[in-house]
């Protein structure tokens, strides 16, 4: 009698956790409206109640920011993201983003001053970018104090130069003398943003023109004497 060969079948654990990550999402966007009609059908004056809504929906969109980061990274192959390009009015663009935040912004009392020139566009990826300011922003909300601002101009190099300025305590010392490679590892095991600023360079370094590539940088003072995230597109 012939003894039984064993045969293993190994499992793509990335694509079983790509379609599991995805799931996720899909339940977190329901979640999220769910969250928005709650906050419309509380009692304006039930200030307790409304707090406890807005920090919800905070959580509950940075979790789903995530999920599209871990997605898009899973998609993009040896660090290199596939984009699609087209013109996009920058002002229009910042709108959507704070409009998809309104909820956090209103219930913490933070004034956003956007500086940005209707006419102002520029080609590039429009979903990419509004993830990279979704993330910006979101991290001005949370390490600011009151105030937020969010500016866009054509330097005169022709480049693209996206600032989002806060009046919190500025990013750490230590954060702003690491070199530009290491950067994404301190603020992973600071946990900062998460991912956040490693997809943020990788979303600017897939916009080029020539030998140009896009960048970011961080830096402390600005407008409001907070953090400054500034990214660069040619």
């Amino acid at each position: 009698m012939m003894g039984s060969k064993h045969v293993t079948s190994s499992i793509d654990f990335s694509s079983v956790l790509a379609a599991a990550v995805h799931d996720m999402k899909n339940s977190l966007f329901l979640l999220i409206q769910s969250i928005e009609a709650l906050s419309h059908a509380l009692p304006v004056e039930n200030e307790d109640a409304q707090e406890q809504v807005a920090n919800v929906h905070y959580e509950a969109s940075r979790l789903n920011t995530n999920l599209v980061q871990i997605l898009s990274l899973y998609r993009a192959e040896l660090e290199s993201l596939p984009i699609t390009v087209d013109e996009c009015f920058l002002s229009d663009l910042v709108e959507d983003v704070l409009g998809s935040n309104t909820l956090y912004i209103k219930q913490k009392h933070i004034s956003i001053d956007v500086d940005i020139e209707d006419e102002l566009s520029w080609y590039l990826d429009e979903e990419l970018i509004y993830l990279l300011l979704n993330d910006a922003i979101i991290n001005a909300m949370r390490y600011g104090t009151s105030k937020i601002k969010v500016s866009a101009k054509a330097s005169v190099n022709q480049h693209l130069v996206i600032k989002v300025e806060d009046d919190g305590r500025g990013y750490p010392d230590d954060m702003l003398s690491k070199s530009d490679e290491h950067l994404a590892d301190f603020e992973l095991s600071q946990g900062r943003t998460g991912l956040g600023l490693f997809f943020a360079k990788l979303i600017a370094k897939a916009h080029s023109q020539g030998e140009e590539k896009g960048s970011i940088k961080l830096s402390n003072g600005g407008t409001y004497g907070g953090s400054v995230f500034e990214v660069k597109i040619p």
